[in-house]
């Protein structure tokens, strides 16, 4: 028998995380990659192609390279920092972009053209004029309008500032992007032939998408102007490049936006109003009349778009629904997997890609669907769908080599039900699983709650099952993948998820006697670290715990996080007049600090100072009560970091992460 290498700690960084998947005119696939770099304890980002024939390899290798389009059917335009005078000019207080352009019949990368904003690449509208976002910084962006002592002043008081964050606004942070107070994502169009820049949108606008009509001439775009208070809900517009004029669509505060397409003579919008199921309430397909304003329901659809897949392999994201024509090909997730079904012009969907797995950005053309997915139990790779013979070709092989020889478990699906529901949950076994023998186990929650596992490869999974323990995963009430009124979990936090989670731990225990069910541990993050928190005050039934950027308190949540205030109120099934300092008994009531005085579990918590979105006081509390309380704990704390610590964040702080959740389960069993 051939003895197979185990899953280690640090393997992550030998994986290759491939996003932005773009088809060129010719049928070349360009995307990007992006490796761990452990020495400079961050991440490579290179430009790959996908020539028609023959293996892909790299345009780019110095690992510095951003966002890209195609500029015509031989040349690709991108953003990169490989410009020694951008950190020079970053130390001086000023913005500044670098693009630049590849011939693919040869030759270097070529510098095109650069802005002196925070920008980014959307679209190409003319030959040589192209739509840029920007990061609009109320105070200070307006330095590249003025020169002198001007400039100079302003660039000074700049610096002076970063000493202190003054807050007048509401969101004033968010999770990944730092304090956003007087930001705004705002829209340019730049003429590479002038280096004239031209604003799309007003100084207060917000943008959420844009996209230029079919002949460039213009800007449709979602978003909201805002002084104080941004809202949930957002309006459409369109500016028109000839005349510079913007003209309302539809009024914003009615529609919680996902996107505003062009589609015929109409705007497709994705969207919901929430009044069915709020919150999270998934998104549904209308058409805009641009004439009237009159807004109908092209197409109900009840389940999620895009994927909410879990994975611990990704980095970097890309479109999850692409137009071909009258055709709208977009990612659902459905059960444990994220699939591709397409939309009519008359309003028919019909599945177009349907197997297990999660496909994570898409690209369509002439009849073919390409996507990067995890298909397979393999790590991500490149796939073509031809939809007339129903026909997968894997285009890429470049994980194949890293996973070769190793143990890679296969999740074993394991059905069950629970309060009349049926539900889907998975096992990992251990390497060299002996049935003879008592193994450890580990049950890991996921986050959102509104996400889902699937059957694709986890990293920190994988390496536990290598390690010797079996890993069990579930899909409990309020998660994705079946529609809304599943997921629904407004005010029932700790309720029925709890009792989903349990009656599925028994049930492994029930399938897999090997099972110590003395040692059994449990984690999660997020939302899954909210679960961990829960469960630690109404069960004693885990060795150990490890909860990760969690929720202890919804009345303090509701006032730190970057979604707090709706977030906490939507969730908790509070009325729309209710306010988190008048609701304090329905919140405190799911809140896991209120249960800690049934707690003796050994309990480590992982937080990251900059996450907004689970903030690190959160973790303080619970971490000070159980100390309080005299219950062995621990606290680590990742500076720099946010809430995508396990998924994105640096190399060294991965791998010190996964080390510590590991030594503080092994410690208690």
């Amino acid at each position: 028998m051939i003895s197979l290498e185990p899953i280690t700690m640090d393997l992550f960084t030998q994986y290759k995380f491939l996003s932005g998947l773009r088809r060129g005119p010719l049928g070349e696939l360009a995307f990007l990659t992006a490796q761990a770099d452990v020495e400079e304890n961050s991440y490579r980002k290179d430009l790959w192609l996908k020539p028609l024939d023959g293996p892909a390899f790299p345009l780019t290798t110095d690992g510095k390279t951003g966002g890209f389009l195609w500029d015509s059917p031989h040349t690709l335009l991108f953003q990169s920092t490989r410009d020694p005078e951008q950190k020079k000019r970053a130390e001086a207080g000023e913005e500044h972009t670098a693009f630049y352009r590849l011939d693919l019949r040869g030759g270097e990368a070529q510098k095109a053209f650069e802005v002196p904003l925070s920008a980014s690449l959307l679209e190409k509208a003319d030959e040589g004029v192209y739509l840029l976002a920007v990061d609009w910084d109320l105070r200070f962006s307006k330095a590249h309008q003025l020169k002198g002592g001007a400039k100079e002043a302003l660039l000074k008081e700049k610096k002076e500032e970063k000493d202190y964050q003054v807050l007048d606004e509401m969101p004033f942070y968010f999770n990944g992007a730092g304090y956003v107070n007087k930001h705004r994502d705002a829209l340019f169009l730049y003429e590479e032939s002038s280096g004239k820049l031209t604003r799309v949108t007003k100084e207060a606008f917000s943008t959420g998408s844009a996209h230029l009509s079919p002949d460039g001439k213009q800007v449709l775009f979602t978003g909201q102007s805002y002084t104080v208070k941004r809202k949930n809900k957002s309006g459409v517009y369109v500016y028109d490049r000839e005349t510079g004029r913007t003209t309302e669509l539809l009024k914003p505060r009615t529609y919680d936006l996902y996107d505003a397409l062009w589609w015929g003579e109409k705007i497709l919008l994705l969207a919901t109003d929430g009044k069915r199921y709020g919150l999270n309430e998934n998104a549904q397909f209308y058409t805009l009349n641009p004439a009237s304003g009159e807004v109908a329901l092209l197409a109900p659809y009840e389940d999620a778009l895009g994927s909410s897949v879990g994975s611990d392999c990704r980095l970097g994201g890309g479109r999850e629904w692409v137009q071909e024509g009258d055709k709208l090909y977009f990612v659902t997730t459905l059960g444990g997997a994220s699939q591709v079904y397409c939309l009519e012009e008359a309003g028919e969907i019909r599945p177009v890609y349907t197997q297990a797995g999660s496909v994570d950005c898409i690209d369509a053309a002439e009849g073919s669907l390409y996507f990067v997915g995890m298909q397979d139990g393999k790590l991500q790779e490149l796939y073509r769908w031809d939809c007339r013979a129903q026909e997968r070709d894997q285009l890429t092989t470049l994980n194949e080599k890293v996973l070769a020889g190793r143990y890679v478990a296969l999740p074993q699906a394991l059905p069950y039900e629970n309060d009349g529901v049926d539900l889907e949950g998975w096992v990992l076994l251990p390497k060299d699983f002996d049935p003879q023998k008592s193994y450890p186990a580990i049950l890991d929650i996921h986050g959102g709650p509104k996400t889902v596992y699937g059957e694709v490869f986890y990293h920190e999974m994988q390496y536990w099952a290598s390690q010797g323990w079996f890993v069990f995963f579930t899909n409990p009430r309020g998660g994705d993948g079946r529609g809304n009124q599943f997921a629904d979990l407004r005010g029932k936090y700790g309720t029925i998820d709890y009792d989903d989670l349990m009656a599925f731990t028994d049930r492994v225990l029930e399938k897999y006697p090997q099972i110590d069910e003395k040692r059994l541990c449990v984690t999660g993050g997020s939302y899954g670290g909210f679960m961990t928190n829960w469960i630690i005050g109404h069960t004693h039934r885990f060795a150990a715990a490890a909860s990760q950027r969690s929720i202890a308190n919804w009345v303090g949540f509701g006032f730190t996080s970057d979604i707090g205030e709706d977030f906490a109120r939507d969730q908790m099934g509070l009325g729309a007049r209710d306010n988190v300092w008048n609701s304090m008994e329905k919140l405190w009531e799911h809140s896991p600090l209120k249960y800690l005085d049934n707690c003796s579990t050994p309990t480590l918590f992982l937080h990251s100072d900059e996450d907004y979105r689970c903030p690190l006081s959160e973790g303080y509390q619970m971490y000070a009560a159980l100390q309080q309380r005299g219950v062995e704990t621990r606290m680590i704390i990742f500076h720099g970091e946010n809430h995508e610590l396990s998924r994105s964040g640096k190399p060294r702080h991965r791998i010190r992460r996964l080390q510590e959740i590991t030594q503080w389960f092994e410690r208690h069993i």
